[in-house]
């Protein structure tokens, strides 16, 4: 199945985190281990990667977010030449058209605090009354609206199946082997990992393990005795036309959590339920319900350009849902030395992975991290019970 039945680093889950992890391992001068990445689905058809919005934004109230972003904007401009193999480009299809956040009166003190951390960061958000909104965005409808804010470069959406597959073919470029299968069991000692067991019946030794493993990240921790608060969400993506051209489409969020952005030569949106409609789920049943009665309205109101739209088509896919406070664990598990966790992005993942596999990787190879300090995402915050509040979460 393997070349060997024992490798230095395994990660299990090969979609963008995977991958990345194992971009950044083989790319390291300081590493020279074997890579082994396990995936269940190689079409990945089903997977969070493929099925997302693709975005990115710095319009995160925290800064360990916020610097995430920043980090990953810098490298999807680059990707072309940083992941390149054999004279080929990838191309991911990048549209830095930004983030266009909307808030009420009530909302409007928290969207300016947070812009002020974003720009002292170094993001180039802009602040807007909604005057300024309406003379930049004239399709816009700006009753009830306080403020807004507007990721003028750094912000916007991309290809993020083809980020995807532009870090496994790098991964695989630089000696990164690839299987197919399930990880259903992790043996260890109680301090460190010595195998991950496959569905298939086979064991794969391994000098440190790295769980990438999506929605099914908690069934594999807890064979290493970890408790992760994270759910599978179902979310949904539908995608209509309009007869109007807007010029300069954002991707818009309204106060409500209903966002949309342009996509082609139409529209994509979506929002999360509510919270007690919002079920732990492994359907991919689309619920047109939930267009017409919660989003067509709402975006009809705030773009009346959309009351006269065409459902084109739609579908659904999952967020490794954290229950804690929707961030990212990243970093080592507890008591267990070689055990890596890279779970629960709450819909994150693809904008986060540049930093996470360079972060992940740096972790390993060092033993600490050497650009961005992730710790603040790390898992002893749960352990402490002191969430990362996000305010911004879509």
């Amino acid at each position: 199945m393997t070349k060997f039945d024992t490798y230095d680093v395994v990660i299990a889950g090969g979609a963008v985190t995977g991958s990345s992890t194992a971009y950044h391992l083989a790319s390291n001068p300081d590493f020279r281990g074997r890579v082994l990445v396990i995936e269940k689905d190689p079409t990945y058809s089903h997977c969070a990667t493929a099925l997302s919005a693709g975005s990115i934004r710095q319009q995160f109230s925290s800064a360990i977010n916020i610097l995430i972003s920043l980090h990953g904007i810098r490298f999807l401009r680059a990707i072309g030449e940083t992941l390149e193999v054999d004279g080929v480009k990838p191309n991911i299809g990048l549209h830095e058209n930004g983030y266009l956040f909307l808030a009420t009166d009530g909302g409007q003190p928290i969207l300016a605090e947070n812009h002020e951390l974003q720009t002292s960061l170094g993001a180039d958000i802009a602040y807007h009354d909604p005057d300024a909104l309406k003379g930049k965005f004239p399709w816009l409808n700006t009753e009830g609206i306080a403020a807004g804010a507007h990721g003028v470069t750094g912000e916007g959406w991309f290809d993020g199946y083809a980020l995807m597959q532009a870090f496994r073919a790098k991964a695989r470029s630089l000696g990164v082997e690839y299987v197919t299968g399930t990880a259903i069991d992790i043996e260890h000692d109680g301090s460190k990992v010595h195998a991950v067991r496959l569905s298939s019946g086979a064991r794969i030794a391994c000098g440190a393990l790295v769980n990438a493993a999506g929605t099914g990240a908690s069934a594999l921790a807890a064979k290493a005795g970890v408790a992760l608060p994270i759910a599978s969400k179902k979310r949904m993506i539908f995608m209509f036309d309009c007869r109007e051209t807007l010029e300069r489409f954002p991707l818009l969020i309204d106060p409500s959590g209903v966002y949309v952005r342009p996509e082609g030569d139409g529209y994509i949106c979506g929002s999360a339920p509510p919270e007690d409609a919002d079920p732990d789920s492994d359907s991919f049943e689309l619920e047109h319900d939930f267009f017409e009665d919660v989003i067509w309205p709402t975006l009809a109101a705030r773009v009346p350009a959309f009351e006269t739209i065409k459902m084109r088509r739609g579908w659904a896919g999952h967020y490794d849902m954290n229950l804690f406070d929707h961030n990212v664990f990243i970093g080592r598990a507890p008591s267990l030395s070689n055990f890596y966790l890279a779970n629960g992005f709450s819909g994150h993942g693809l904008q986060q992975s540049p930093a996470v596999g360079r972060g992940l990787s740096e972790l390993i190879a060092h033993g600490a991290y050497r650009t961005l300090d992730l710790s603040p995402l790390g898992y002893d915050r749960y352990l402490k019970n002191e969430p990362l509040i996000e305010k911004n979460v879509v």
